[in-house]
């Protein structure tokens, strides 16, 4: 059974690459784990490169910590000051045992000005929604998605669409990447 390492320990994240690996490869069964390895870059990415770069050193981290395994995993969420407002995301990166590379990134949603103030204050966007909504560890649970849409899109889909896109080479390895 193909092994996946997710590199972080947050359920949410665990089950959302879970879930996209067994969408994109029914016919097979997967063994996910998780592991807590640095990302590089701030606790709170501010722009799409911290963002991208965290995805990335975070599945090179959990590469070189669990080698063993099949596919490694990063998922890292991050905001972007826009001039139209703070937007929020997350990048996937994925490794394989064979080399190749697969990138993925969510949609694109913006933050509520009270959150936003936050986090340009200093405060992490999960700490910052729990301050403003009145949670406690949401990014664990429904995170910021989940709360502005009342969970017609929770966190753990969010991160599934993101991982079906970092997985099309994996589904499609006839094509150059």
């Amino acid at each position: 059974m193909p092994q996946i390492t997710v590199a972080s320990l947050n359920p949410v994240k665990l089950r959302a690459a879970l879930n996209a690996f067994q969408q994109i490869f029914p016919a097979q069964s997967f063994d996910v784990s998780g592991i807590a390895v640095p990302s590089g870059v701030p606790d709170q990415p501010m722009n799409v490169a911290e963002t991208m770069q965290g995805a990335r050193n975070r599945a090179e981290n959990a590469r070189a910590a669990r080698p063993e395994s099949d596919y490694w995993v990063g998922i890292e969420g991050g905001i972007d000051d826009t001039p139209l407002g703070m937007s929020c995301f997350a990048r996937v990166h994925i490794f394989d045992s064979d080399g190749r590379v697969g990138l993925g990134q969510t949609a694109v949603f913006y933050l509520p000005r009270e959150v936003a103030e936050l986090v340009r204050a200093g405060l992490e966007l999960g700490h910052a929604d729990d301050q403003v909504f009145g949670r406690d560890n949401s990014k664990q649970a429904n995170g910021a998605i989940g709360i502005l849409t009342d969970d017609a899109v929770d966190r753990e889909a969010y991160y599934i669409h993101a991982v079906i896109m970092a997985l099309v080479p994996f589904k499609n390895p006839a094509l150059s990447w």
